[in-house]
């Protein structure tokens, strides 16, 4: 009997993925001035020694403008690569893939975390760099209208910001992560310049769908300029956020930026009016999988799926179905760190636990044969059960 496609290993250019099971990229608004914390260390760990083919740590920010709140992590300087380097020896030792994402918050920086009300925040003494945290936009258009305004970027500006994403792509490289995704999703900088209701400008950067695609295009090529060949690059895209950038904008963008080096689509949607957007259906399981479905399909490039994939034969029909190339999950995780591990059992591989590091293993088969009759907590044998 074969494997299942969930537990098929996969190679993306010179990196194989021991399962399709992707940690994707949280939020976790717990560094300090940017630098990782023993936080970001525990918090991606489990994920790797929960059975996670490949974690991808959260958006990481090309230069401090970028930062959402005080608790962005950074990677605008080489001071910045030993404490993520640490998190990458332990997510390698623990037999799973280390990602990185890069992003820029653009008009949607110097906030409060989400959990203290996510509001724009005050100048305070605490904030030292106030006036180097810039708000900046592709146009001086606030988001939503009640927020600061931020300053829309010089024609002459954009090249250096280009730029920085490269050396940041640059850092990772060194700090040893093997797969970079660009963030270019809800709402942040990237997108902001890829949807007409955030850009606004009338040079090349603006107008036509080419035009707003040419940052992004940009931001690729400076990213592959400076990350090694043999490794993949993602991009994740709000495939429809429900404001002027739709499916069929995303997949020829897919095809444009296919041949520039980019191996993965990750197809998330909506952030830039802040509701969910529900052009695939209702929020319910899997709501967001026609999108990479239809990338895949179109753009001939493959695709991760995301949002409400929660059980194990849930994902294993997407796979299976051609819908996506890979399986991403967010709060699920957070719920269940060992989801790879649990969804193994339930798909009938893995026996003896291997998936997982020899001190969760060893117990885990020992009770396996010893106990007949034992359904784990989170036990749900199929979706429909």
């Amino acid at each position: 009997m074969p494997a299942p496609l969930l537990f098929t290993p996969i190679r993306l250019r010179e990196v194989t993925l021991k399962n399709r099971a992707v940690v994707a990229p949280m939020h976790q608004y717990s560094a300090v001035r940017g630098f990782a914390t023993d936080w970001h260390l525990m918090n991606a760990g489990r994920y790797a020694a929960g059975g996670a083919g490949l974690v991808i740590m959260e958006s990481t920010k090309v230069e401090r403008r970028g930062c959402g709140t005080l608790g962005d992590l950074g990677l605008w300087d080489d001071a910045f690569i030993p404490g993520l380097a640490r998190c990458v020896e332990f997510i390698r030792q623990h037999g799973a893939v280390a990602g990185i994402q890069l992003g820029h918050s653009g008009r949607k920086a110097r906030r409060f975390r989400p959990w203290e009300g996510g509001a724009p925040l005050q100048r305070t003494p605490e904030i030292e760099d106030w006036d180097a945290w810039e708000l900046v936009a592709p146009s001086a258009l606030a988001a939503p209208e009640s927020d600061p305004l931020p300053r829309a970027l010089s024609r002459e500006e954009i090249p250096a910001l280009v730029e920085r994403w490269g050396q940041a792509a640059r850092r990772a490289h060194e700090a040893g992560f093997e797969v970079l995704e660009i963030h270019g999703a809800h709402g942040y900088l990237m997108h902001e310049f890829l949807s007409p209701f955030s850009n606004r400008r009338n040079d090349d950067y603006g107008g036509s769908e080419l035009n707003r695609m040419r940052f992004c295009m940009e931001v690729v090529e400076s990213v592959r300029a400076h990350w090694p060949a043999g490794k993949p690059l993602f991009l994740r895209l709000s495939v429809d956020d429900d404001a002027g950038w739709d499916p069929d904008q995303s997949s020829r963008l897919a095809a444009l930026v296919r041949p520039k080096g980019v191996d993965v689509i990750d197809c998330s949607s909506g952030g830039m009016r802040g509701a969910p957007v529900v052009s695939a259906g209702p929020i319910t399981y899997s709501y967001q999988v026609p999108y990479a479905t239809k990338i895949r399909r179109e753009a001939d490039i493959m695709t991760m799926a995301v949002g409400l994939i929660v059980h194990a034969d849930q994902a294993e029909g997407i796979l299976q179905r051609g819908e996506a190339d890979l399986i991403a999950l967010a709060r699920e995780l957070l719920y269940n760190p060992n989801w790879p591990m649990d969804a193994a059992q339930k798909l009938g591989v893995d026996p003896q636990f291997a998936l997982v590091p020899p001190p969760q293993a060893y117990w885990l088969e020992k009770r396996a044969r010893q106990v007949k009759e034992l359904t784990p907590s989170t036990w749900r044998e199929r979706l429909d059960a």
